[in-house]
């Protein structure tokens, strides 16, 4: 009885201009925290995987299946069928990257990377640079690469729409497909890796190799034992880049599993790349573990001997080693972080430089990893202003973390300054500020141990 007489009490107002008036206000201020706010925590054009939902409002919904059908279309294939013969061969290129360069217009942009074209960000006249996320991952990563692309799309992507290449030894299932398709608000591109790139090269002496695992198992070394891990490195030092997929594009993002961006950053960092003249950019810069690569700094001397003219004139050789060459001190940048222009790899200096290396067989008969080496190569054959440090790019990847330390950046990103690890001793970012002549936060010795 008193929901009945309450009915015919509200009449009268639900006809009312000044309901209606509100009514509508509502609308649209749901409308535009919708469409046209930037959350740091949740993203507008991107939606949430099967295994980790998140509650999305009907319009976020529509916009996604909306991408996702845009993505779909004739002339925007996201990958090739999963078992075809593109799939297998890792050769689905759906959209050439020709022509998608400066002078395009932003419409023919958008959709050549396969993004939704009502993004604000797109239809103002921005022009994407030629460039790609690009992640090394297995099947079962898939858990680990979610949080990985919910962290980049949230604080970057999914303002721009960038594409994404994924790469694997073998074949990405459908279920890794459907789920990073779903969050990555760019183009999707699944690649598999040739065989003669993910293996022993047929110089290697396997036993010699198989002594070197065993030597660093008993001696505990991390990823002593590991054969996958050599692999891995191997591939990350000089074929990625190669890859069919990639060879369109000249700059490229490394992201991988498991990685956390605390910062929200308002400009594109591939357009700082090639305005700046940039080659090579970190977050992270650290010592190596001396066990693993106890020949690579003799072997690199032996090929810079060999080709002076590849050394730049400018280099950051003061900040690979303490007596003028003579030595390497370890430090490198943390390469599961790179920004980085990839024809600097295809160039002739790296190329012959990875060939050397290759042929020596540290990758197998030590442990020599893709840090040192990008680290070793870049210090060596780049001048100093082509390296770039993203100091406003909050990162973590276990264990260590990299959070602006200065004040001004506490409203844009949420990492702990305390557990910043840029000013600690075993970091080389503070060498690398003093040989570059880079200046450090004012208050950095607040963090310093």
């Amino acid at each position: 009885m008193a929901r009945r007489g309450f009915v015919p009490s509200v009449r009268p107002l639900i006809r009312s201009r000044v309901l209606v008036v509100a009514l509508v206000s509502v609308f649209l201020l749901y409308k535009l925290f919708n469409y046209g706010t930037v959350s740091s925590h949740r993203p507008v054009t991107t939606g949430g995987s099967v295994s980790d939902p998140e509650r999305l409002s009907k319009a976020e919904q529509q916009r996604l299946a909306e991408a996702a059908a845009a993505k779909a279309a004739p002339g925007n294939v996201n990958h090739a069928a999963p078992g075809s013969a593109g799939d297998k061969l890792g050769l689905q290129d759906p959209v050439s990257r020709k022509g998608v360069l400066e002078g395009q217009n932003a419409a023919e942009r958008v959709k050549s990377a396969g993004a939704d074209s009502s993004d604000a960000a797109l239809t103002t006249g921005y022009i994407l640079e030629n460039a790609t996320f690009v992640t090394l991952a297995r099947n079962g990563d898939l858990h680990e690469i979610v949080k990985s692309i919910r962290n980049v799309e949230d604080r970057f992507n999914r303002k721009y729409h960038y594409p994404w290449v994924f790469l694997n030894d073998e074949p990405f299932d459908d279920e890794f497909k459907r789920v990073t398709s779903g969050l990555v608000s760019g183009k999707t591109e699944y690649g598999l890796i040739p065989k003669d790139h993910w293996g022993m090269p047929d110089w290697i002496d396997k036993e010699k190799a198989a002594k070197t695992r065993e030597t660093m198992r008993e001696k505990q070394i991390i990823y002593g034992d590991s054969v996958s891990y050599r692999h891995m490195c191997r591939y990350e030092s000089g074929f990625f880049y190669r890859h069919p997929l990639m060879l369109k594009y000249r700059y490229y993002w490394r992201v991988e599993p498991s990685i956390k961006m605390f910062c929200d950053f308002d400009y594109d960092p591939f357009t700082l790349m090639r305005e700046g003249g940039k080659k090579y950019g970190f977050t992270i810069s650290l010592h190596e573990y001396v066990e693993t690569i106890e020949t690579l700094w003799d072997t690199t001397k032996t090929f810079i001997k060999r080709f002076p003219e590849y050394v730049a004139k400018n280099n950051l050789m003061d900040w690979l080693s303490d007596d003028g060459g003579n030595s390497y001190n370890m430090c490198h940048f943390w390469s599961n972080f790179e920004i980085a222009d990839a024809d600097f790899w295809r160039g002739e200096a790296y190329s012959a430089y990875f060939d050397a290396l290759d042929n020596a067989g540290g990758f197998f008969y030590e442990r020599w990893g893709d840090a040192p080496v990008h680290s070793i190569a870049a210090g060596l054959f780049l001048n100093k202003d082509e390296v770039h440090f993203f100091h406003d790019m909050g990162y973590w990847h276990v264990p260590f973390l990299h959070c602006p330390v200065e004040p001004e950046y506490r409203t844009k990103c949420h990492c702990d300054v305390k557990e910043a690890f840029d000013w600690k001793g075993w970091s080389c970012t503070g060498k690398f500020h003093d040989v570059t002549g880079l200046k450090k936060p004012s208050n950095w010795k607040e963090f310093a141990d």
